[in-house]
């Protein structure tokens, strides 16, 4: 392993360069939907073997920013999609798109390889540590963007349910832990490699959720609606009745649930202009709770992305507006600061993006409780899920993931919830425009689910709640001041080194 490293080493810059991009490309294939861990975590391990023979901390950083870079390009290969929904005119967007997401992700962790050489030069721990430390920065530096995380990987694994101790980040630790372990096995330390992995396999074991249990009779059964819009067709005069009646239909079949859930802006109209039309909905819900996203805007004039719950004759019960929003696509940063010295025609409104929600907490659903209701983006974020003392029943995320494609992008985005379900201890039921739709039990297993790419609906009990997390109770501060006391005890023992 040493004379494959130095041998590296040797090579000119743009070919260690494109070998690490390339490694990190593969690195990318324990994410959803490969799920490839083993391969993320060999592909951190030769990371760890390479760093130390960085010359300098610019190398290191170098190094580390062109390994992230192939990483980043290749997990968020859906960002394509959206530029792709209307090629003509924005298709031309993709690849620099795809690019600088990909290399400003990367400078993260070009961050952290910098910092580990300036700190304690040659400390693989520095550098993990720091790895994780810059991830939860990402996180959550300009509005963050937790997508890709290294602890991801971990979601279709027994592994996930340590989420519930202390979330995503917790997971990325462990990644970079294993990473370290396995890097050890080709050196003189090979039997903390071995005691570190032997650890991890019987850690598995340990936190391995239970059989699931059965369906009970009187838990409240909710009804999935996916009407499959897609994107290039959702808003087309032509076709928007369509999904709408559509989703009317698959609403009456059957038996009467307790709950009936549509997607994200499943109602191509503003709820401005159809308040008069709202009890023809509630009538196919026959009784039924009706959630549903829409569009609205309010007295003066300001757009929201919301989340209607509607009770019988059309009367509306409750509405959350989206509070995290999605940069340039829901809104244009720095917009507000603009209207607020005089360009009001770019302060918030439905030409240039939508208003932020203000509301916090949960919403009740009659005869089933209270949830938290998360709209498409506001799912990625484990520290932004937020109630009062009073538990929820459940996590209600509605989406519409018609933008991202059929490929990575819908699969990557379910992962996700099923991770915020094992973190809260909460179950999810998530209804997406062309899939997949899923109702997640409180381990991050999904119970029922409609495919991607198909029209339908499914009726599934809503499963349990089950006792508060540590995580629910303590968020990220615990794991993150852990980070910061073992890089301080790092940073000392090399300073006591050198001296």
């Amino acid at each position: 392993m040493a004379d494959l490293v130095a041998r590296f080493h040797r090579r000119p810059k743009w070919i260690r360069f494109g070998g690490l991009a390339v490694l990190g490309a593969i690195a990318g294939l324990g994410q959803a939907p490969t799920d490839l861990w083993f391969i993320t975590v060999s592909a951190f391990a030769l990371v760890f073997a390479i760093y130390p023979m960085a010359i300098s901390a610019r190398q290191s950083a170098f190094h580390l920013w062109a390994f992230g870079l192939g990483y980043f390009a290749f997990s968020l290969r859906w960002i394509i999609e959206p530029f792709l929904v209307d090629i003509a005119r924005h298709g031309w967007m993709a690849p620099f798109a795809l690019f600088l997401m990909g290399a400003g992700a990367a400078l993260f962790w070009a961050i952290a390889g910098w910092l580990a050489a300036r700190l304690a030069p040659r400390s693989v721990l520095m550098l993990a540590l720091l790895l994780v430390g810059t991830e939860a920065l990402r996180s959550l530096i300009l509005t963050g963007f937790p997508w890709a995380l290294i602890g991801h990987i971990w979601v279709s694994t027994h592994l996930a349910q340590l989420a519930a101790f202390g979330g995503p980040h917790l997971l990325s630790l462990v990644t970079v832990m294993a990473a370290m372990c396995v890097t050890s096995l080709a050196d003189r330390t090979r039997i903390f490699g071995l005691v570190g992995l032997g650890t991890l396999v019987a850690l598995s074991f340990v936190v391995r959720p239970g059989p699931m249990p059965l369906s009970s009779a009187d838990l409240p059964i909710v009804r999935l609606v996916q009407p499959n819009a897609p994107q290039h067709q959702k808003w087309d005069p032509a076709f928007r009745d369509v999904f709408l009646n559509r989703m009317i239909q698959l609403s009456g079949q059957g038996e009467v649930p307790d709950l009936v859930v549509w997607p994200e802006t499943a109602v191509p109209y503003l709820l401005n202009q159809i308040e008069d039309d709202l009890r023809l909905f509630s009538d196919a819900a026959r009784g039924a709770p009706l959630v549903f996203g829409i569009q609205r805007r309010d007295p003066d004039r300001r757009a929201y992305n919301s989340l209607v719950v509607l009770g019988q004759g059309g009367a509306i019960e409750s509405i959350y507006d989206k509070r995290h929003l999605v940069p340039f696509g829901e809104y244009i940063p720095g917009a507000r600061l603009l209207g607020r010295l005089g360009a009001t025609g770019l302060a918030s409104n439905l030409g240039s993006g939508f208003t932020p929600g203000q509301q916090v907490g949960t919403l009740t659903l009659r005869g089933i409780g209270t949830a938290v209701p998360l709209i498409c983006y506001e799912g990625i974020f484990a520290e932004e899920i937020s109630y009062g003392s009073d538990r929820p029943r459940l996590l209600l995320l509605i989406t519409n993931d018609a933008w991202f494609g059929k490929g990575a992008g819908p699969r990557q985005h379910l992962a996700q919830a099923r991770l915020r379900a094992i973190e809260q201890a909460l179950p999810m039921v998530r209804v997406a425009n062309t899939g997949i739709s899923a109702m997640i039990d409180a381990k991050g297993r999904i119970t029922a689910s409609l495919p991607l790419g198909v029209d339908g609906a499914i009726d599934a009990p809503l499963p349990p709640a089950l006792p508060a997390t540590v995580y629910s109770r303590t968020g990220d501060w615990p794991l993150l001041g852990l980070l910061g006391l073992l890089a301080l005890i790092c940073r000392l023992k090399r300073r006591r080194d050198s001296d």
